[in-house]
């Protein structure tokens, strides 16, 4: 029976390539994807090819990836999908062909698929009446307009899918939804219609295990993170999919976990509603499936199932939001809470009296509630026993002048301030405040195409 294994090479941009390396030197696999994008990346790295159009890609994935173990994935005949194209598919591809030109890879075939980025379509798409609703919150997306970086869709699996028809090596993307990188090469090896929802869910759903790296195969692992095996060679995980099964599993002798619990951890991350599972390719119904372990390292999935896939793509669009400037203190036992909130106090009657003019102050203690905030532990013998505490201000402001206004009042309060303070890391800097308006937009806007480069 044909059984098709693809690895989850990168969890994102600046993932540890090492468990991808070792799965290209050592697992029975055909393919190997590696998700280099979240929500905001695109925005950095339109930022960066603003700045330098030669940038706005991932350039690790060559330098690190393909670098290291391209070669031999490709004398092995496993080929790579990557959406390390970013903002710049084309600069990625140029790279990747210099690569494995100096390696004296002749023939070898770089297929790219372009189509998510539509930035120039906005203007049009407003003139026809789409107004771009936001997801989270109600607001004008004509407000934005002039402020956005990116404007990317998430594309699905046919494009990826026509590149391995004509025999790409490797397939680059921009903006693919990161199970859409999975779903293509098994799609392709068994040939699933563009209708065919159960397998294509299938498809997806290993992907879905997948995407994250590490996360799958006991990374970031919330129900025993003690109890995984040698997390300093953390494997990541493998798919195997036959007609009739679909298995996770990881490479030989690497560290990590695939079990039911693990595999349940991941099953359900970032999924809103298990019976409506939304992707660019199939709604997915997860509601009913079953994850059993069948062996050392190894759980079957079964019953996932597949419905119409939507008639609009998730759109994210990255804008200018503001500024920020974010500085700390820290300050040592004993009283260290109290100091700390004493200090805050001091830093925003002076800044009253420097007439900041701030949209937004956020004032947390690192050690107390920075991460748990109203749910944390306020009670005074918590408070009383800590050795340690630091004062961190966030202030936000689409002016980036009154952002600055904080930064030279920080470090005096080591000597001007309550005892005990300690000042590190430099003084604050004003950065770019970067926002995420998530929205959709009609299927039918967009325009995929596969291309193919042959070296």
């Amino acid at each position: 029976m044909k059984k098709i294994a693809i690895g989850g090479g990168q969890g994102f941009w600046g993932d540890s390539p090492d468990a991808a390396l070792h799965m290209l030197r050592h697992a029975d696999i055909q393919y190997m994807a590696c998700d280099y994008l979240a929500e905001l990346t695109m925005s950095i790295m339109a930022k960066q090819q603003l700045k330098d159009p030669g940038k706005g890609f991932a350039p690790d994935f060559v330098t690190r990836i393909l670098k290291e173990g391209g070669k031999e994935a490709w004398e092995k005949g496993i080929r790579i999908l990557t959406n390390a194209g970013g903002m710049n598919i084309t600069g990625c591809v140029e790279a990747i062909r210099q690569w494995a030109d100096s390696a004296s890879m002749k023939g070898y075939k770089i297929g790219y698929v372009t189509g998510d980025s539509i930035k120039e379509k906005i203007p049009q798409l407003l003139k026809e009446g789409w107004t771009f609703p936001n997801f989270d919150y109600d607001g004008d997306f004509n407000e934005i307009v002039d402020k956005i970086y990116n404007c990317n869709a998430y594309i699905g699996h046919e494009g990826i899918k026509e590149c391995l028809n004509q025999g790409a090596d490797v397939v680059i993307t921009g903006r693919a939804a990161d199970s859409a990188l999975f779903l293509a090469p098994f799609a392709h090896e068994f040939g699933w219609a563009e209708d065919d929802w159960d397998n294509l869910a299938r498809g997806i759903m290993a992907g879905h295990l997948l995407e994250c790296g590490g996360q799958g195969a006991g990374g970031n692992y919330m129900y025993d993170w003690r109890g995984v095996p040698r997390m300093d060679e953390l494997g990541f995980p493998i798919a195997e999919i036959t007609d009739d099964t679909f298995e996770i599993t990881k490479a030989p002798d690497c560290g990590g976990i695939i079990c039911e619990q693990s595999c349940k951890e991941q099953f359900l991350y970032e999924v809103l509603d298990p019976a409506n599972y939304m992707t660019p390719d199939v709604n997915v119904d997860i509601s009913q499936a079953t994850i059993t372990q069948v062996g050392p390292d190894r759980v079957r999935i079964g019953n996932v199932r597949g419905k119409q896939k939507p008639d609009k793509l998730k759109l994210c669009v990255g804008y200018h939001k503001g500024w920020k400037t974010v500085s700390m203190l820290s300050f040592a036992w004993p009283d260290a809470y109290e100091k700390a909130q004493y200090c805050a106090d001091v830093i925003m009657k002076k800044m009253a009296r420097r007439g900041m003019k701030a949209d937004d102050i956020h004032i947390s203690y690192i050690g107390v509630n920075s991460l748990h905030l109203n749910v944390a532990d306020m009670s005074e013998e918590s408070l009383k026993n800590l050795n340690e505490c630091v004062l961190r201000i966030a202030v936000f402001s689409e002016d980036k002048s009154e952002c600055a206004k904080i930064i030279p009042e920080i470090s005096p309060m080591q000597l001007n301030g309550p005892p005990g303070a300690s000042f590190f890391g430099g003084r604050a800097h004003v950065q770019e405040v970067m926002a995420l308006w998530p929205t959709y937009v009609p299927r039918d806007a967009l325009d995929i195409q596969a291309h193919i480069l042959e070296v």
